[in-house]
């Protein structure tokens, strides 16, 4: 019990560092048809249609006021107008104005789709490659060159140059709705002061401090110039985009390996015991479907990492699941004992209960 009091304890007094909103969860039978649906729509490639509404919406981006509205509905209204489809009774919900999640208020059945999000206005790394073509190729070179290791990061880097073009865009970009619905505050590990790595334990320290290097080759690579970004030396602007594509990505590998952003759909919060499942079909297109039956008024949830370990979740998300069991072994200085024993610190866990 002391060793789990004294773990939870120095989680506790660091975290009040660098989060003055300190959050435990971000943003908790039978197979019957999806009938409710209409016929899922495949990619048509209108982008003027996501443009003409967008436009009606007005105003750019305030990074300058981390607490601004987050207009989550006009997001909703873009999406619904492009095709995006939700049970009956699943709602954005906020119970304090910032932070939203969806909640199936009728329930969902075993099997039902959820949710469907069209290609159209799903953001995805391989889109981008398309996109900018030869520029986006000659600063990931320039990446790689500065860190091997960010070779495996790329569909990431990606994302983020996406981002911050259509922020460049203002109210003229077509996915202005869905960036007008997003956080301008993170709590993470690239937003923390140096102040904040210090009092971290050593395994969130070393995590964190890993995301904020990779965050800094990013930045160097796209202030390279060879991707056309406006607002690349605004480092409020190209730390938001980059926490936008690090938080909000789904991973798939095949056909091939990418990342994606599905409005809507990045507005499923956390649970170590996670509800639905989040795929995408071969034209792109995303569907979240119910893993089991949920009741009325339960949230939609998926698994943002492993569930016995939330030291990552916490260095990625900016928060501490409430509902994990266990933490992996945090003691950084004995890497190299424990490796001479043939262990990785994953293999090491601790009941937060009972401390053993």
């Amino acid at each position: 019990m002391k060793l789990q009091a004294a773990i939870l304890g120095l989680y506790a007094s660091s975290c009040a560092a660098f989060s003055p909103t300190f959050q435990t969860q971000r943003r908790s039978a039978s197979r019957p048809s999806s009938s409710s649906f209409s016929s899922p729509r495949t990619s048509t490639g209108t982008g003027s249609a996501l443009n003409q509404y967008a436009q009606t919406m007005g105003g750019a981006i305030n990074l300058a006021d981390e607490y601004a509205p987050r207009d989550v509905y006009g997001m909703e209204q873009w999406a619904q107008q492009y095709g995006l489809q939700k049970a009956d009774g699943v709602e954005l919900y906020s119970d304090d104005g910032a932070d939203y999640q969806l909640v199936a208020q009728n329930g969902v059945a075993a099997g039902q789709m959820i949710l469907y999000v069209p290609s159209d206005i799903i953001l995805s790394s391989n889109g981008v490659a398309e996109e900018f073509g030869g520029a986006i190729a000659q600063a990931e070179q320039v990446l790689v060159q500065m860190d091997q290791g960010t070779q495996k990061r790329l569909p990431l880097f990606r994302l983020m140059a996406k981002i911050l073009n259509e922020y460049d865009q203002g109210e003229n970009s077509p996915f202005y709705p869905w960036l007008a619905s997003l956080p301008r505050q993170y709590y993470n590990g690239v937003s923390m002061t140096d102040a904040c790595f210090a009092c971290l334990p050593p395994y969130a320290g070393w995590l964190t401090s890993n995301e904020r290097n990779n965050y800094h080759f990013f930045v160097a690579a796209l202030r390279k110039g060879y991707v056309q970004l406006n607002s690349v030396h605004d480092e409020k602007a190209v730390m938001w985009a980059y926490n936008v594509a690090f938080t909000r990505f789904e991973e798939v590998w095949s056909p091939s390996r990418q990342k994606l952003i599905a409005p809507m759909a990045d507005m499923i919060n956390h649970s170590a015991e996670p509800n639905c499942q989040i795929s995408f079909d071969d034209m792109g297109n995303c569907q979240v479907t119910a893993l089991y039956d949920i009741p009325p008024g339960t949230p939609i949830t998926k698994s943002y990492g492993d569930p016995t370990n939330p030291t990552p979740i916490f260095a990625q998300y900016g928060f501490l699941p409430q509902d994990c069991a266990t933490l992996f072994c945090k003691a950084m200085h004995l890497e190299p004992q424990i490796k001479e024993l043939g262990f990785d610190f994953k293999d090491l866990l601790i009941q937060t209960q009972t401390g053993e």
